[in-house]
């Protein structure tokens, strides 16, 4: 390992992590943000008289916005520096926040919620960009793993507000405080954390690799030897980022996007193929069906948000074996392990489907199948939170080269967000035609092919600093 003579201490791995959090702020955002219209939905629906499919396109046109977001993010980081791109985000979260809650109908609701979606977008890129470029090798892979766990607190918060607020008014639909209804009071709330997000984003230093790339050296030596602990060492890693800029410098396709396949570097490929994968696994889908599995095995309806918040809660604890493991076991062997589980467990609930039900809306399972479709159910959510919700997020954040890690993370959580509401907006007409099984079943085959795809071109990165990057993932 080249610029590195020794691990930061614990105070300066301190202020490593406090920066990590910080910028992790905008995962809680994206969480929150995105989970926040569940508790809404449907006195949205009643409020407006909208069609189901209006409704689905209002919920999901967020996701687009949150493509365009991630896309523009990554091109603005290297233009105008991290933290300026995470202030704008801030700002898109607030103004959205406050535009969903005075909504007067559904079209300007959407506009919001895809001001919202970029916000959300840019957040998604900037905090794996920025945490791996301020963080040690040492502790990269757990500091990187903490967006995940912002998002999944994010989840847990806006469905534990919205809860609230529903209980308080009576409904969501109800009159709350100033004769607002609770699903806007749902959506206000958002400008708490929006706010603290920016104000985070104007105190936080600059990234090193930006600054460097900006001829800014010594504030990058000076915001290095904080969280290396050693003005020695900081010079060294100074040296090393200076080194490989000059050298993408001299090779112009380093410098850019462009690759011989399709268009686009090996590498780039690889950070696009990851950001599908872990949606087309149909993450964001496993949950429409919780309410009925629960129920299957003895809940009633009126338990569905305990049930939501026992999901949530195992989503947080999974993410922590993660921010635990990544940095002895590595990223490899944990997606493999991820992918081999939500295989199995996604097969399982396929096959448990195939003994279902239906009574008009209503779909039964057998006893002893429901019970097996809601441990397979958890324990997709289980292979997934521990292995590649927080990894995709670490790979993404250091796998690619100094001169292209934000536009390439960009591109790949652009790429990430489309496949996000593909998966989303197909499930519903697949549910229709095929039932429960079809789909399931797809999303088994892409957990398999995700394996496949991780064994024959993912690259190991554990310990390694970003500037040693260039030779291990040009050579996949």
């Amino acid at each position: 390992m080249s610029g590195s003579t020794g691990a930061p201490t614990g105070e300066h791995h301190g202020k490593a992590i406090g920066l990590a959090v910080a910028a992790a702020v905008g995962g809680f955002l994206f969480g929150f943000d995105s989970s926040v219209i569940n508790g809404a939905v449907d006195a949205i629906e009643g409020q407006f008289d909208l069609a189901a499919t209006v409704t689905g396109l209002v919920v999901a046109v967020a996701l687009l916005g949150c493509a365009v977001g991630a896309w523009l993010g990554g091109r603005l980081a290297d233009r105008w520096g991290r933290t300026k791109v995470m202030l704008l985000g801030a700002v898109l979260f607030f103004v959205s926040s406050i535009g969903s809650a005075l909504a007067f109908a559904a079209w300007d609701l959407a506009i919001w919620r895809v001001i919202g979606g970029i916000g959300i977008g840019i957040a998604s890129v900037i905090a794996p960009a920025y945490i791996a470029e301020i963080a040690p090798a040492s502790v990269r892979g757990m500091l990187g793993s903490l967006q995940q766990l912002a998002i999944t607190l994010g989840i847990f918060a806006a469905l534990l507000s919205d809860q609230l607020l529903a209980t308080t008014a009576g409904g969501a639909s109800q009159e709350l405080w100033l004769g607002w209804e609770a699903w806007r009071w749902m959506f206000l709330v958002a400008v708490v954390p929006a706010g603290v997000y920016g104000v985070l984003a104007l105190r936080i230093p600059e990234s090193p690799r930006f600054l460097v790339a900006q001829g800014r050296t010594p504030e990058a030596v000076e915001v290095l030897t904080r969280v290396l602990g050693t003005q020695e060492e900081a010079q060294g890693r100074v040296t090393e980022i200076e080194r490989t800029i000059a050298k993408d410098a001299k090779v112009v396709e380093h410098a850019s996007l462009r690759g011989p396949r399709f268009g686009l570097l090996p590498i780039v490929w690889v950070g696009i193929l990851l950001s599908v994968f872990q949606q087309f696994v149909g993450i964001n889908v496993i949950f429409y069906y919780s309410t009925t599995l629960w129920q299957a095995v003895g809940f009633d309806e009126s338990q569905s948000f305990l049930v939501s918040t026992i999901t949530s809660v195992t989503n947080v604890l999974v993410t922590l074996v993660a921010i635990a493991l990544v940095d002895r076991v590595g990223r490899r062997p944990i997606l493999l392990v991820g992918s081999a589980g939500m295989t199995l467990s996604l097969g399982l609930m396929a096959l448990a489907f195939t003994q279902a039900t239906t009574s008009g809306d209503q779909i039964s399972l057998p006893a002893g199948w429901g019970t097996t479709a809601l441990v397979a159910a958890n324990a997709f959510v289980v292979f997934f939170g521990a292995s590649w919700g927080p990894l995709v997020w670490v790979l993404l954040g250091e796998m690619f080269p100094n001169r292209i890690r934000a536009a390439a993370l960009g591109v790949a959580a652009a790429a990430q967000w489309i496949a996000n509401f593909l998966i989303t907006v197909s499930f519903p007409p697949l549910l229709d035609a095929f039932g429960a099984t079809v789909p399931y079943l797809m999303y088994a085959l892409f957990a398999a092919l995700s394996f496949v795809f991780v064994l024959a071109r993912v690259p190991e990165t554990k310990g390694m600093q970003l500037e040693d990057m260039q030779g291990a993932t040009h050579g996949h």
